[in-house]
């Protein structure tokens, strides 16, 4: 291990010991015995390299030459600094966090039924069913930044919906990242338990703000853990637009009861490395879930999108589609997996990766994983990478429309298939900014 990369674990092991000599004799035993395991964890195996096969094509040495530092827990913003991160959807509520930390004077609680629990993580650690799930649907054993995560645990988004309860508006989940003198690195943390015979919307959305720094540099390690009870149906689109000079690293977890359907898509518009693991367990008969994806880079952006469906059970389906737009020297990483365990017959499995490249430059790693022990299954997966299609160019432009402009239209409708499954109409509007920014 080069001595740097071992200097700059220790130095996160020495916050976390920091940390823990701080607060944990404030925090109840199961989670400092949790945070104690996963920085354990980190210190044996630290941060990933090339040789690790899930980070073949993904160096964080670039993360890893930028000096972070916690940061500040108790940075102050008013309403006009949130105004640049708001969708303009109407939302059932929307809790704001600040470098990690719950912003209870930004967030907004009303319109909620009483079915529902949202609020702080720190402020729910004695409900019922956190000790019971927080820490255990997201495998931080199997992923070195989620350990990381988990080590650093203070706060987070928690949001229960209860038995039976039907949400007509959005839930939104708003992670800003604010720096100060120096590069911050904060931890975000989300657990979301829908219990049976819920219907809802949740937006996650990840938010650079300008600081003191040239360009923002920003570290910003995030932890999703969802379950959804039986018959529950859930629909999940994470927004994660920080700056060019931006890292984000995030784990996705979720388990699903019998008869339960989510949805989940996960936008990525700029950073300068990202990272995104998406882990589904269906775990009981008739699960369904469907993972869409869009990811833009541009310039030596580097975006890389891990995902791994368990068909545990019989009877279950799944559907995954993932497409990049890549311009410049930008490059991209797709690895998706299919696990289909020996007992579940019946399972149905799509996946699929389509990628454009806007430059010769520009360049993606696509590897689609199937590992079947059933019989009786239908899975199929594939993977396209190509080009603008210098026909519909010409036919464009023999429409009196120019080049650059059939640029733009054809990149929007190469988009447009993941787009149209979002039902949030600020999320697509944003999407829609990006496209038309990057290739004005």
């Amino acid at each position: 291990m080069p001595v740097a990369t071992k200097e700059y674990e220790e130095r996160y092991l020495a916050s976390f010991q920091e940390l823990d000599s701080r607060t944990g004799s404030r925090v109840p035993a199961w989670l400092r015995r949790l945070r104690q395991e996963a920085a354990e964890y980190f210190a044996e195996t630290g941060f990933p390299t090339t040789r690790n096969e899930e980070w073949k094509y993904t160096n964080v040495a670039p993360l890893l030459a930028v000096p972070f530092e916690p940061a500040a827990e108790g940075a102050s913003l008013g309403e006009e600094a949130l105004k640049p991160a708001l969708l303009d959807d109407a939302e059932a509520a929307r809790l704001v966090f600040v470098n990690g930390r719950f912003a209870e004077t930004l967030s907004s609680l009303q319109g909620l039924p009483s079915g529902v629990v949202a609020g702080s993580l720190a402020s729910a650690l004695g409900e019922a069913g956190v000790e019971e799930h927080l820490g255990q649907i997201a495998a931080h054993r199997e992923h070195p930044f989620a350990a990381l995560n988990t080590a650093f645990l203070q706060d987070g988004a928690y949001l229960r919906v209860s038995k039976g309860t039907v949400l007509e508006k959005p839930v939104h989940l708003l992670f800003l990242s604010a720096s100060g003198a120096r590069p911050g690195v904060s931890h975000p943390r989300a657990l979301v338990v829908a219990e049976r015979d819920t219907q809802f919307r949740l937006v996650e959305s990840y938010f650079g703000l300008p600081g003191r720094l040239p360009g923002g540099a920003h570290f910003s390690n995030a932890v999703t853990e969802i379950l959804a009870g039986e018959n529950a149906m859930l629909e999940l689109v994470k927004l994660q637009e920080e700056n060019a000079a931006s890292f984000h690293t995030a784990l996705l977890a979720v388990r699903q009861e019998r008869g339960s359907n989510v949805f989940a898509c996960s936008i990525s518009l700029q950073g300068a490395l990202v990272r995104n693991d998406v882990s589904a367990v269906l775990a009981a008969e008739g699960a369904e879930c469907t993972l869409d994806g869009l990811y833009l880079a541009a310039g030596r952006e580097h975006v890389d999108n891990h995902t791994a469906i368990d068909h545990a059970s019989p009877h279950c389906a799944s559907r995954q589609l993932y497409k990049g737009i890549l311009d410049g020297h930008a490059a991209g990483v797709f690895n998706g997996k299919i696990l289909v365990r020996k007992d579940a017959q019946k399972t149905n499995a799509v996946q699929s990766n389509k990628n454009l490249l806007l430059s010769g430059d520009a360049q993606i790693n696509t590897k689609p994983q199937l590992e079947i022990f059933a019989d009786d299954v239908r899975c199929t997966h594939g993977a396209t990478i190509g080009q603008i299609d210098p026909e519909a160019v010409f036919y464009l432009r023999s429409r009196g429309i120019g080049p650059e402009e059939a640029r733009r239209l054809l990149t929007r409708a190469f988009a447009a298939e993941i787009l149209e499954r979002v039902r949030v109409p600020g999320v697509r509007e944003r999407v829609e900014q990006a496209l038309r920014a990057r290739w004005a």
